[in-house]
């Protein structure tokens, strides 16, 4: 076996940059691992560096638990719950947990053999796989399986690969230059392969095999999404401009990207997540269209021509209903805006002007809808569209130059958003209380935070803005994906994601960014998205510093 395709290598590798806060020593260690590897062991390596045990936008995961991995820590080194709970109170990090509990493990594998990379590989592929009755009990033998073989530092990563919670350091750019590095890339080569890839571990692996130059977008590989820069008013975006621009809707529903080649069409989420089966009908409508094409667009809750409240999505998304009951309840309307990919050819790098006219022959005589455009270049045009289109009942108004092009994954220059809040934050629960009076009983108060590097931030609380149902669920959810339960609080996994709507932003000493919200309340869950979506701690500065009042809390 070579050594560096051992698991120890790379578990000690991450030790190695978790424990420096230089970038250069992150990317020299880490890239000079990589160059030892095979190009599919540096799939593997590269995929668990960035906390993932699948494929980014993969329908299957491996869907282990808090409570697997603490029921077989407790099996594997017969730790009682009180010596996780002294030990988890210690560290506030399961992955650290795993690694001072297994070197007390009584359980061991009769051959035990030095755990390889292709070795964790079949195990996450194993619990990928796993489905439906006794699936389970099945999940639980793998994860034993693989810490009784670990060591207590391979252990640990493991373990944090399972949680999705790698704290090493290694942001997505940062990864980037890493693989860069490694295998002669320059950051704004390996910056396009990634984005065109989708998934950091087949982008590495392409980078391995010498083959990231060449990459192009295909269908059913799905790339991040474009992204609008938020802007305070209409003479704003008049003034940044100095044109005729394009004004859209901004439409109230979940991006999404659609792929069609051949017979086949497949919708994605803004996690890269297909969400196909949640809307047949708009699959459907686009299978009609002729060619092979990547759309980007947004499906909105729609009925005799208005949209409908976007909660009545939530459902869909989440599978709750037969299709037929979820459409009678929220019947949607694709809306198509840009074309990434047509018959062969990437369109990204066209001017809008032109990927819309190709669009328009792509949706013509079918039943979706090309999103609404019209030319605005004073601020007095841009305030009309923005009022006709809140009379219409949508969110606000997308300005696009005509010149752009698509810039994947970036908030670019060329498209700004005009909304009637000051703005909105992608936020992550962090915590949670029970509420008070006729809300005794759920879980009704989150506490939640924005992105810092590698850390979370806490911001804000909020407490209205979703119905019963919705704070019923949310109790469920929240119970499910519990840390530490002290009561009437509850330290939560970050994994559930909400826009929450504020007045303005101050300056404050009750949370750990420096920042809270004024009057925040909640705007909607985003299924869509995962904590790697969520706003930063640098934006939130940004709003701060454009206020026109900075407000300092008493």
């Amino acid at each position: 076996m070579n050594q560096s395709s051992s698991f120890l290598a790379l578990a000690d590798t991450l030790e190695r940059v978790r424990g420096t806060s230089s970038k250069k020593a992150k990317v020299e260690y880490l890239s000079g691992y990589l160059r030892g590897l095979k190009p599919e062991e540096v799939e593997v390596a590269a995929r668990v560096a960035s906390g993932r045990a699948s494929e980014r936008g993969s329908k299957d995961e491996a869907q282990v638990g808090y409570s697997t991995i603490l029921d077989v820590l407790q099996e594997a080194t017969e730790a009682t719950h009180e010596d996780i709970s002294r030990t988890y109170l210690k560290h506030g990090d399961l992955g650290e947990v795993a690694q001072e509990l297994l070197k007390e493990k009584k359980a061991q594998t009769l051959f035990r053999e030095p755990l390889t990379l292709t070795d964790l590989e079949e195990a996450f592929s194993r619990l990928r796989s796993l489905k439906g009755k006794g699936s389970a009990s099945a999940r639980r033998g793998v994860v034993k399986s693989l810490l009784l073989r670990a060591s207590p530092l391979e252990g640990k990563y493991v373990v944090k690969v399972l949680t999705g919670e790698m704290r090493t350091g290694l942001v997505s750019g940062l990864l980037e230059e890493c693989i860069g590095t490694a295998f002669g890339l320059s950051k704004a080569e390996s910056a396009r392969a990634h984005m065109v890839l989708g998934d950091i571990g087949v982008f590495a692996r392409k980078a391995a095999a010498g083959e990231a130059r060449i990459v192009k977008l295909q269908p059913f590989r799905p790339v991040n999404f474009m992204l609008a820069e938020p802007m305070a008013s209409a003479a704003e975006i008049a003034g940044h401009f100095h044109k005729a621009s394009y004004a859209e809707y901004k439409y109230d529903g979940v991006r999404a990207q659609v792929h069609k080649s051949m017979d086949e069409v497949r919708i994605y989420s803004r996690r890269l997540e297909d969400i196909s089966s949640s809307f047949p009908e708009v699959a459907e409508a686009l299978l009609s269209a002729k060619g092979e094409f990547v759309l980007d667009g947004e499906i909105v809750p729609f009925s005799d021509g208005h949209p409908l409240p976007f909660q009545l999505l939530q459902r869909r998304l989440r599978r709750q209903e037969e299709f037929e009951e979820a459409s009678r309840r929220a019947p949607v309307t694709f809306f198509a805006f840009d074309l990434l990919f047509k018959d062969g050819m990437e369109t990204m790098n066209m001017p809008l002007r032109k990927r819309r006219k190709l669009l328009s022959y792509i949706v013509r005589g079918i039943p979706v809808c090309l999103a609404e455009s019209r030319e605005v270049t004073s601020e007095a045009e841009i305030q009309a569209a923005f009022r006709q289109s809140r009379s219409l009942g949508y969110e606000g108004l997308v300005v696009k130059d005509p010149d752009s092009m698509y810039a994947m994954g970036k908030r670019g220059s060329g498209w700004v958003k005009l909304k009637e809040e000051l703005d909105t934050l992608d936020v992550v629960i962090v915590a949670a209380e029970y509420g008070h009076g006729k809300r005794a009983g759920v879980i009704s108060d989150y506490t939640f935070a924005v992105r810092d590097g590698d850390d979370l931030k806490a911001i804000g609380k909020a407490y209205s803005g979703l119905t019963d149902e919705e704070i019923e669920e949310m109790t469920t959810r929240l119970k499910e994906i519990t840390v530490k339960d002290y009561g009437y609080r509850r330290q939560v996994k970050p994994e559930v994601v909400v826009e929450v709507a504020f007045d303005s932003i101050q300056r404050s000493g009750r949370h750990d960014s420096g920042y809270a919200l004024r009057f925040p309340r909640i705007k909607r869950i985003r299924t869509d998205k995962s904590v790697a979506d969520i706003d930063t701690l640098e934006r939130v500065e940004r709003i701060f510093s454009g206020q026109k009042f900075k407000l300092e809390e008493r």
